[in-house]
């Protein structure tokens, strides 16, 4: 039997391996992940982010469980939200990053649970949280519909599930995306992280993320329910959220 492939960017690689080199990218690029995010999108990632949070309408108490979280940016502002009787989880499957996420989240004195675990396969029960988000993760798993499935499991009813992602853009800015994804990320990736070919990936994963109707699509499609979408800075990213029912 033949093994299976996916994509790794515009590489058809097999699926136990794409695991293993999403991993490298992003222990690579941990150290500067941060800076590297206020450089290629020109600081606009912290409004995409607060915009996520508002359509959130998380409030005191609640549960939130942030998927692919990263550097903390989203779980330290559930955490200002929720406040102290919530709960905010922050999971990551990369070590290198929730490394960071960690100290962060320390840094400015917060307490919030930290798990390194896999979106695919959610060590929580069902029915347990209020809110669900994915920041610029889901693009980099191998099984999305798993990955929702996943999300959609541990949300209670009345619950949703917001994914901020790279999107397909309007087609008039299409070629000076493509010229900036293709030439100046790469650059800038080299000069300040040293690492040109995960910000090449990067710009290739975009385009082969599912664009704002088919991820929809596939949100309906593992029950969520009224999923809509809002497109941001020309559809250069997307924010969809679904509610499990």
């Amino acid at each position: 039997m033949s093994e299976k492939t996916t994509h790794f960017g515009f590489e058809s690689v097999a699926e136990a391996d794409k695991a293993k080199r999403v991993a490298g990218v992003f222990s690579s690029v941990a150290s500067s992940y941060d800076i590297m995010n206020d450089l290629m999108s020109g600081g606009l990632h912290r409004l995409w982010k607060a915009f996520t949070i508002q359509i959130a309408g998380v409030r005191e108490g609640d549960k939130v469980l942030d998927v692919a979280g990263g550097t903390a940016d989203l779980s330290l502002a559930f955490a200002k939200r929720v406040g102290p009787r919530g709960e905010v989880w922050l999971t990551d499957i990369n070590g290198a990053m929730l490394s960071h996420g960690r100290d962060r989240v320390i840094d400015r004195g917060m307490a919030l649970p930290v798990a390194q675990c896999d979106a695919e396969k959610l060590p929580f029960p069902d029915n347990h949280f209020d809110c669900v988000s994915v920041a610029f993760g889901l693009r980099n798993m191998t099984h999305k519909e798993v990955a929702l499935g996943e999300m959609r499991r541990v949300l209670k009813p009345g619950g949703r599930l917001l994914v901020l992602e790279f999107s397909q853009v309007y087609k008039p800015l299409a070629p000076a995306y493509d010229l900036y994804s293709f030439k100046i990320l790469p650059w800038l990736g080299q000069k300040v992280a040293g690492d040109a070919d995960s910000y090449r990936y990067l710009a290739e994963s975009i385009r082969r993320h599912p664009d704002q109707e088919t991820l929809k699509s596939m949100m309906e499609q593992t029950g969520l329910a009224r999923v809509d979408y809002f497109n941001l800075t020309g559809g250069v990213v997307a924010l969809h959220r679904g509610y499990k029912v």
